[in-house]
């Protein structure tokens, strides 16, 4: 049976997958694990809910508090509020643990259940696995007094703003910002917090009805927000993704301002603030040669993990390092915050901007991003990448040719017959010509009918 956990909790198709009967179960499992098992002061545990504005997050929520109430835990429903808002408040209220329920920047029709434990850290592996050992067994269901209890979280929204207000080094007044919400989990907080920090604010996409969260808008459809941004005359854009974990940003002439840039443009201030713990970015093996190259001529390490923020978060916390974050968005400030922050991100960025009085274009030039190429290569046996011959000699001869210049990166998909070349060169078409021959020797090494002969 395959694991029920992905790379960020349980997702998929809202009553596909994802049914109420699945997520009250997930729910009973989880009070037991987060709660009961760890709270120890005699107490009845406490959880806080939070989700995006997707319609089926109602049906979702409503089976979820179901669930943590029947066995015994006090809920405190926070509404639509950002996955890391959740992630504070679990802290901040010193609560047994917290859900969020979203898909992120999936489409409407998907939904997610994702949890955080006390302090609002996620989980590890072997906590999900606890999890779902536990849906196996008979859930605890207390009776008269001790069930437990669901209360609307009144103040969680001003909580978070007054927090993310409490991170910025620099007011933003005079700066003009135009945020992108992506009909999602930002659509309220978002534009609050800016204006609170001064900022003249320009809002799209926060609109949500339950059916557009991420439709042609947000983080991942930049268009409108470079539109937006040029027609207003603003200073930046900022756009989020459905539950705001991840930020991307566009300058005053509409050009991208993706995570890696981002987070040169925060190391480098850290680092001159004397912040940056240990002169050290932790980033993931996907981000773009040329922030290695410029952190490196600031005096600033990189650490390097697997893709995804949990593997960058993991690594944080190993080690004690305070910044780090991966090229799509998710920037990861641990003096702040326990997970990726897109609304916190953005106030950053911005902050930097009226701190140094340096335009957004001009503060990217930090690093040089050198082209990259991604070719997804399909119906092959993703096995065969750490083993086969030919291909390991034609990457070789790939990174020799490149030499100090360039990388490449072949990395198998987690879950399809799917391998990703990835080539960094100094121009375009080296990295075109570079990727594609490597993407053929896939092909025609790693083919799914040849493994099979």
């Amino acid at each position: 049976m395959s694991r029920l956990f992905g790379t960020d909790g349980v997702r998929g198709l809202a009553n596909g997958l994802l049914t109420a009967e699945l997520a009250m179960q997930l729910a009973q499992a989880a009070a037991v694990v987060l709660g009961h098992e760890r709270n120890s002061n005699g107490s009845r545990p406490r959880a806080v809910v939070a989700r995006d504005p997707r319609a089926s997050g109602e049906f979702i929520a409503a089976a979820v508090e179901a669930g943590l109430s029947s066995s015994g835990v006090d809920v405190y429903d926070a509404g639509v509020l950002p996955t890391p808002a959740a992630a504070y408040l679990v802290a901040d209220l010193d609560a047994d643990f917290g859900v969020m329920i979203s898909a992120s920047h999936n489409p409407a029709p998907d939904n997610g259940i994702k949890f955080f434990a006390r302090g609002g850290q996620k989980l590890p592996d072997e906590v999900e696995d606890a999890i779902e050992a536990q849906m196996a067994r008979d859930a605890v269901r207390p009776i008269g007094a001790d069930v437990g209890r669901i209360q609307r979280f009144s103040d969680a929204e001003d909580r978070y703003i007054v927090h993310l207000l409490q991170t910025l080094p620099h007011r933003l007044d005079g700066l003009k910002v135009v945020l992108d919400c992506a009909h999602g989990a930002a659509s309220g907080c978002s534009p609050q917090v800016f204006k609170d920090a001064g900022a003249d604010v320009v809002v799209i996409g926060a609109d949500p009805d339950g059916h557009n969260i991420n439709d042609g808008v947000g983080s991942t459809h930049l268009g409108p927000l470079k539109e937006a941004v040029v027609k207003h005359g603003a200073n930046l854009g900022i756009a989020h993704d459905g539950d705001a974990d991840r930020c991307l940003a566009v300058d005053h002439e509409g050009n991208d301002v993706d995570g890696d840039q981002i987070m040169a443009i925060l190391a480098v201030a850290l680092k001159a603030s004397g912040k940056l713990k240990d002169d050290v970015l932790v980033a993931t093996v996907m981000s773009n040669l040329g922030l290695k190259i410029a952190l490196r001529d600031a005096g600033i390490r990189i650490r390097e993990t697997a893709v995804g923020d949990r593997y960058v978060l993991e690594e944080m916390r190993d080690g004690g390092f305070n910044l780090g974050g991966e090229q799509s968005g998710h920037v990861i400030f641990a003096d702040h915050a326990t997970t990726g922050d897109g609304v916190l991100t953005g106030l950053q960025i911005a902050a930097q901007i009226a701190l140094t009085g340096k335009p957004l274009k001009e503060l990217a030039t930090v690093m040089t991003k050198l082209p990259q190429v991604l070719i997804n290569v399909k119906g092959v046996d993703r096995a065969g990448v750490r083993s086969n011959e030919v291909l390991a000699q034609a990457v070789a001869a790939a990174e020799a040719s490149l030499g100090d210049t360039g990388r490449v990166l072949l990395r198998p998909s987690g879950t399809e017959p799917v391998v990703r070349v990835m080539v960094e060169a100094a121009d375009e078409e080296t990295a075109h010509s570079i990727a594609d021959h490597l993407a053929q020797v896939v092909r025609a090494e790693l083919a799914l009918e040849l493994v099979s002969e």
